[in-house]
Order: structure tokens, then sequence, then C-alpha cells
């Protein structure tokens, strides 16, 4: 039995088959890259009669350095592109970033698949009730690396119940100036929003699709807004260097 992964695109009754691969498609190149050594070709070779040991591959490879795969979703192709923009999403490409530095190496796959991570600026939160209390280091975690933290109603009392000096904004429906405003006006810097539901409410699609247009990243999780405070502390401190993948495994 062969695994494989199916991309589709949907709109309306019409359903548009992206690609088709199989699972290991991927992971193996990935992998590959990661402990320079090329598993495919062992496979092929192994496929022939060739055993582990005759082809040298016998012992686990542990990499100095880190490699870090990142999504890639070709949301500026499709019209309503806030729609895909949630912690359901599934990727059509990926790209990988890799540095000593975990940090640094998670920038890199930012940076790969744009927007980048910011150095510096605000940070807009609303987050889900489930996420207001986990969101909170993550918070604390921005403001060290000298962000300011803007929230709405709801996500900025629980962080200034922990003490997290935070600057409330309107809700789009609450009146003007509110999130989108400070969006359209690059007032804003980097968005962390994670969705209610399965089927995102009105407003978390409206402030998708707007970061999406100013080209500001945003992340669906607070795992990833984690990691991505991780990437911009290690930014700020080292300078991003360019070594090729012989480099890194000679």
């Amino acid at each position: 039995m062969v695994s494989m992964n199916v991309q589709f695109a949907v709109k309306g009754d019409d359903v548009y088959v992206l690609e088709v691969n199989p699972r290991a498609s991927r992971t193996v190149p990935f992998v590959s890259k990661a402990i320079g050594v090329p598993l495919a070709k062992l496979a092929a070779k192994v496929m022939t009669g060739k055993s582990l040991r005759e082809l040298g591959f016998t012992e686990e490879i542990v990499p100095k350095h880190f490699s870090v795969k990142g999504s890639g979703v070709p949301v500026s192709a499709l019209r309503r592109p806030g729609y895909f923009a949630w912690s359901e999403m599934k990727s059509t490409g990926e790209v990988m970033g890799i540095d000593v530095d975990l940090g640094l190496a998670y920038a890199k796959s930012q940076m790969a698949a744009p927007p980048p991570l910011p150095k510096k600026g605000k940070v807009f939160i609303s987050v889900k009730d489930a996420d207001k209390e986990a969101v909170i280091p993550v918070a604390r975690e921005f403001v060290k690396l000298g962000f300011e933290i803007i929230s709405t109603s709801g996500t900025a009392d629980a962080l200034t119940k922990a003490k997290i000096k935070v600057t409330k904004v309107f809700k789009i429906h609450e009146g003007r100036p509110n999130v989108l405003d400070r969006i359209k006006n690059g007032d804003i810097n980097f968005i962390i929003n994670t969705p209610s539901g399965k089927i995102p409410r009105e407003h978390e699609v409206v402030i998708r699709n707007a970061a999406l247009a100013a080209k500001i990243p945003i992340m669906t999780t607070v795992r990833a807004a984690l990691a991505s405070a991780n990437g911009i502390r290690s930014l700020q401190k080292r300078k991003v260097q360019v070594r090729s993948l012989q480099e890194y495994h000679r």
C-alpha cells in the first residue's frame, strides 16, 4: 500500500486537483538535505539487493545544525486568500531553513516563505478564549524583544491582568479607528490571531485578508508565535549568513 498526498482547490461546485504525490516525496528530500545523505539513492540500491552495511549507512547521523521545514501556501494566487489562513491549512509547497542556531533556522524558513519576521514594531494579539492563558508568556517574550502589544478587549484584559502593558484597540464592529484601520495604515508589524473554530468568524477572515494584502506575517497558533519570538531574538542578536549544504555537511 502506498500513501498518497493529494492537494485540492475548491471553488463553488468545481474541484481542482493541484497535485498528487507519494507521501514521502517531500519528507525524504528534506531529511536527505538535513543529514547530508541521499536516502532515495540508497533506497534504490537496497531494492537492487545491496545491504545498508555494504552502502556504509548503518549509524544514525546527528547534525550539528538545525533544519526547519516551512509551509508555503500560494494564497496570492487565490481570490479570497483569507479563507486559507488558519491552523487547518495545508501547504502546496515547502521551504527549508538551516543554521547552527535554531532561531535563525526558523527565521530563514520564514524568509523563504514570505513575509519575513520583523525585528521591531507592534504586535497585534487576538486569540480565542482557550488560548488566552497560553499566549501570556508569548506576549512577554515580544515585550522583552522591544515590541509594543496591541489587542482587542478580550485578549487585552487577559494580558493586563498578567501585568503586561498593552494598547487596546477597537474590534471591527466597535468603532474606528479599529484593528483593520491600523493594519491598513502600516501600524502593525506582526499578528497573532488564533481561529475560533474550523469555520472562522467573519472578522477573523477580514483581518487575515488585510494582513495578507499588507504582507504582514500572521501566526494562527500559539506555538508558531513562540517560535517566531525565538526567531526574532536570534535575528536581533546575530547576522544571517548563507552557507551551502556542502559546507554544513563538510
